[in-house]
């Protein structure tokens, strides 16, 4: 019998096999995530590497090919008011990337609403 596999191995073996023109960008991404909290923990959910703490948080939607598009899905994300995100929506906010060179332009600011949304669950 075989072991089960990690969340984070799983995670691993999806990026493997994803076909996906981005897909160093969608990496470069992963990277920042999981950097910005040791607290976030990375899984493979609605086909796609999916981040929680707590509850979950924001996922990669890969049907975009022309851009990172990223679905921050807690609650507490609509109080950002930070120009990344985008969408008025009641529970959730959107945030895109169209290359490298805007990955690197943007990551502080995307730094910084990952650490708020963090801060924002420790006080729940």
């Amino acid at each position: 019998m075989k072991p089960k596999l990690s969340d984070a191995e799983k995670t691993e073996a999806y990026m493997l096999a994803l076909e996906h023109p981005l897909k160093e960008e969608i990496n470069a991404v992963r990277e920042l995530i999981k950097k910005a909290s040791t607290k976030i923990a990375e899984r493979i959910k609605w086909n796609a590497p999916s981040y929680y703490y707590k509850e979950d948080l924001l996922t990669f939607n890969h049907r975009n090919r022309s851009r990172v598009h990223l679905v921050f899905h807690h609650i507490a994300i609509v109080k950002d008011t930070s120009p990344l995100l985008e969408g008025e929506y009641k529970d959730r906010r959107m945030l895109y990337f169209d290359s490298m060179a805007d990955i690197r332009a943007r990551e502080k600011e995307f730094n910084r609403i990952i650490k708020r949304l963090i801060k924002e669950m420790d006080a729940l």
